[in-house]
């Protein structure tokens, strides 16, 4: 298959008219993607399922966790930029390997420690830096590379692969800590990145002229641009032209606030805080994953939908109704699984990520070619909120003896970003070189 490859590009160089075939490349290279984000998906499943376990075994308040669970969303976002630029300069195929591995081998050590430093170490240095590597600056960055039509759609299809990677391993992993331990389970989240690598290596390709066709939906064939060198001294440069405009601080200030709602609040302690009402985990975990099911329909349709209507206008509405769902949730807590929160659960689902197919947008909109990178910066600030309310969570609980004060606060700041989305207006991609 590579050798046919070689040949189509080589054919395309020359000037020959490269054939089209009936099913694009382009959706290959998407499901690739897409199970790839699944895998990594996987160890993000773990967190909220370990505070109760690793305060029982070892004595760590639930803010020292969450601290650890912090340095790892925090590095998830700070990696990202960077991550892009990398795919810049050595393809995605190998930053994409490469990022599996390490994921691998930070939950695989975890089973030896017996230190708070190397929970630190393990699941917040090694498993932050190669998860941010397979953030979603990865999606942006295939959808800008392989796409010019049905992008909006496309985000939301990968986008979900994150929640369908959580829906596939939430029950699993959570049956596996209450049956056997936390170990095995965090070796099973090691042997599941892993066994994407061969997957990536085999049928990833970093750019459509590597078998010689088009991006899909464009008119004229593109040729493969050569490697861009200083990756990071690029990526602070896009970072340094972003921050003169008006536009990176709201989409920043709002994915910030959406972060602090989604992977630092409920999925770092709505586990925890359902069993702090007396539903057992492997119910709360449960619910976790049907979160994850009606949030690949949301996050789907909201593609679609940013195809066709004002972005501004989305995100609004996604972070009104998210801060709403929100504020209802202290008293729909309780020992067994009820109407109303099935209800919460589906209608946060379908919010749950909805918010990134317009946010890329935007960035697209505002950055034009530097937009994978512009947006990796926006998925930093988006891991920078979670990774504050991840520890400051466990910090209320430990304070507080309840969670009620973070959901209350936390829907407030939804408000807050609805309000910002507004604000933005429309611009050119040239507004950042003027």
């Amino acid at each position: 298959m590579t050798q046919t490859s070689d040949a189509a590009a080589v054919s395309a160089q020359d000037g020959e008219k490269p054939k089209t075939p009936r099913v694009h490349w382009a959706w290959f290279v998407a499901a690739v993607t897409f199970v790839t984000i699944i895998g990594a998906a996987a160890f993000r499943s773990l967190p909220g399922l370990l505070i109760d376990p690793l305060h029982q075994e070892f004595g760590w308040s639930r803010g020292t966790i969450g601290a650890a669970v912090s340095v790892n969303l925090a590095l998830y976002g700070l990696t990202a930029p960077f991550a892009a630029a990398l795919m810049d300069r050595f393809g995605i195929r190998r930053v994409v390997a490469v990022a599996l591995t390490v994921i691998a081998v930070g939950s695989g050590a975890t089973v030896w420690m017996t230190s708070a430093w190397q929970l630190m170490l393990c699941w917040g240095l090694l498993v932050g830096l190669g998860s941010g590597s397979m953030a979603l600056a990865f999606a942006a960055t295939v959808t800008n590379r392989w796409f010019t039509e049905r992008r909006g759609l496309v985000t939301g299809i990968l986008t979900a692969a994150s929640a369908s990677g959580q829906l596939v391993f939430l029950p699993l992993l959570s049956w596996i800590v209450e049956t056997h331990d936390w170990r095995p389970a965090a070796v099973t989240v090691s042997l599941a990145a892993l066994a994407v690598v061969p997957f990536v290596w085999l049928l990833l390709r970093d750019h459509p002229a590597d078998i010689g066709q088009k991006p899909y939906g464009a008119q004229e064939f593109v040729p493969k641009p050569p490697p861009v060198t200083g990756a990071a001294r690029r990526t602070v440069n896009v970072l340094l032209s972003a921050a003169r405009t008006g536009p990176f601080w709201l989409l920043a200030g709002t994915f910030a606030i959406c972060g602090a709602s989604t992977n630092g609040l409920i999925q770092t302690h709505f586990v925890p805080a359902a069993h702090d009402h007396g539903m057992p985990i492997t119910a709360a975990a449960s619910l976790l994953a049907v979160i994850g099911v009606f949030d690949v329909v949301g996050t789907i349709a909201s593609g679609w939908f940013t195809d066709r209507f004002d972005a501004r206008r989305l995100l609004a509405a996604y972070y009104a109704l998210r801060g709403i769902s929100l504020l209802f949730l202290p008293i729909l807590l309780a020992p067994s699984v009820h109407p109303p929160m099935v209800f919460f659960i589906v209608f946060y689902g379908l919010d749950w990520v909805a918010t990134v197919p317009p946010t890329m947008a935007l960035c697209r909109e505002h950055y034009g070619e530097d937009s994978a990178i512009v947006f990796g910066w926006v998925l930093a600030s988006h891991q920078v909120g979670a990774a504050l309310v991840a520890w400051l969570g466990g910090v209320a609980r430990d304070v507080f003896g309840e969670y009620d004060v973070v959901w209350y606060a936390s829907g407030a700041l939804c408000a807050v970003a609805a309000l910002m989305a507004l604000v933005i207006r429309r611009r050119t991609p040239m507004a950042v070189a003027a």
